[in-house]
């Protein structure tokens, strides 16, 4: 078996952009790679081709390389709900609501599908490109954290320990996970990086030799921080978004699938609940919860707001924001026991929670709403994907069978996500705002800047890759 292992100092250290940039680069260079992920727990979520759920980083990391999204990259998902519970999805399909001490008691029989999702691919692939989860060197989580000891276990590949430069404290996080690794792993860890660096490289000369001595392991690059948005793997980045507001996005509780409005983030910004909101578009976004999410919503000062600029300002729903948009939401036993809630009324729409079971889907739908925005692309196709639980009945549909618009025209909703993916609707968003997006091709900048920041030969001599 040939892999990397990106793991991490702390979450957030830049694990999944440097596991995506491997990926871009050395497909490029002409090898058959995929990415995988033992465990990711992320409300960020990509449906593939074959109606599997896996988490939106390990689907952007195989794109990445040039391939299509598979479940056997991500086995294991966990989509936090609040109160230590998450939804388990193993294998791209949710098993149920799970507390993280039954999860705990899982791990056995988790260990085997990580492994066997893991042998699968590498049987396909030449190099695997595993990212690990978080912090590498959780000694309180050894004999259960498959994402990283267990897979590095596994897999026995070359490692590299990424730490974040702008933390602050960096060498001593990269020295301090090094040590902490139980002696197998650390016999794997081929080389450090350095992330986000502001200033001159020359600066950490000393501190590279020095943490190169300490642990004999050398520092293979040094990445720069680049002022570029690259796609979000959870909630910590929402805070990295600084748009200029013309869209406005109702930052709700347990927010899911905000990376569904990546390419409007020049443009973006959220919006608190007890906010006003000053944008031209505001967006109410898919929800983990969207019964729990309504109530909260409800109760605080955005709600009158939303009443206040209803016909005014374009307000749009995906997928949860959707279902909040309607007349009513019926849960019959699925989320909260047998109850009825009042939506927001401003959509003709009725949603109905009878089951458990999710649908999880791609789908390919002509605009056939006049809405404001798809109103310019009525007729044309767009793509997208459904991740939902209950069912939604509406008389005016907007992209065939699917979603709902006001009589104005100021108000509709949709179960797709991925839908500002499309260069049409994006398109006739910057139609409707009057401006112009650059829709850049991240990947290739992100391998470029990377490419030239990092020691890759040595580290593909390290897998007997030349």
């Amino acid at each position: 078996m040939k892999a990397i292992m990106v793991g991490g100092t702390t979450s957030s250290a830049g694990k999944s952009l440097l596991t995506m940039a491997l990926c871009r680069i050395l497909a490029k260079r002409g090898y058959e790679v995929a990415p995988f992920k033992a465990q990711n727990m992320s409300l960020n979520s990509f449906v593939t081709k074959k109606g599997k759920e896996i988490a939106i980083a390990q689907a952007m990391q195989a794109f990445a390389a040039g391939i299509e999204p598979d479940e056997r990259m991500n086995p294991i998902l966990l989509k936090p709900k609040g109160n230590f519970v998450s939804q388990l999805v193993v294998l791209g399909e949710a098993l149920g609501d799970i507390d993280s001490r039954d999860y705990y008691k899982k791990i056995p029989e988790l260990r085997k599908v990580v492994e066997e999702a893991y042998e699968s691919l590498s049987e396909e692939y030449e190099i695997i490109v595993i990212e690990g989860a978080g912090g590498m060197a959780e000694i309180n989580l050894y004999e259960r954290d498959l994402p990283n000891i267990h897979i590095a276990r596994y897999a026995k590949p070359a490692i590299i320990i990424i730490g974040d430069i702008e933390r602050g404290g960096v060498f001593a996080s990269l020295y301090g996970t090094y040590k902490l690794l139980p002696d197998d792993i650390r016999e794997l860890v081929a080389g450090f990086v350095i992330n986000r660096l502001r200033g001159f490289k020359e600066f950490l000369g000393d501190g590279i030799k020095k943490i190169e001595a300490l642990c004999g392991v050398p520092v293979l690059g040094i990445i720069p921080f680049l002022d570029s948005e690259f796609p979000s793997e959870d909630s910590l980045n929402i805070e990295e978004w600084k748009g200029s507001g013309l869209v406005g996005i109702v930052r709700i509780p347990r927010i899911s699938n905000f990376t569904d409005f990546e390419p409007l983030r020049k443009i973006a910004s959220f919006v608190e609940l007890k906010d006003k909101p000053e944008c031209e578009i505001l967006i109410i976004p898919g929800s983990k919860d969207t019964i729990a999410d309504l109530k909260i919503l409800k109760s605080m000062p955005i709600y009158e707001q939303i009443k206040r600029i209803a016909g005014k300002k374009l307000i749009i729903g995906i997928c949860g924001g959707y279902q909040m948009l309607g007349r009513e939401l019926i849960d019959l036993g699925v989320e909260h026991g047998v109850e009825r809630v009042r939506g927001l009324g401003l959509l003709d729409a009725e949603t109905r929670f009878e089951e458990y079971k999710k649908k999880t889907v791609q789908v390919s739908k002509k605009v056939t709403g006049d809405a404001e925005i798809i109103r310019s692309i009525k007729g044309e196709i767009v793509w997208g994907y459904e991740i939902h639980k209950g069912v939604t009945s509406s008389k005016k549909p907007i992209f065939e069978d699917d979603g709902c618009q006001s009589d104005d025209g100021m108000c509709w909703g949709t179960y797709l996500h991925g839908l500002f993916w499309n260069r049409n609707l994006l398109n006739a968003v910057e139609k409707y705002l009057g401006i112009r997006l650059e829709f850049k091709n991240t990947f290739d900048i992100l391998a470029e800047e990377i490419e030239k920041s990092l020691n890759l030969d040595f580290l593909l001599s390290k897998i007997s890759v030349g």
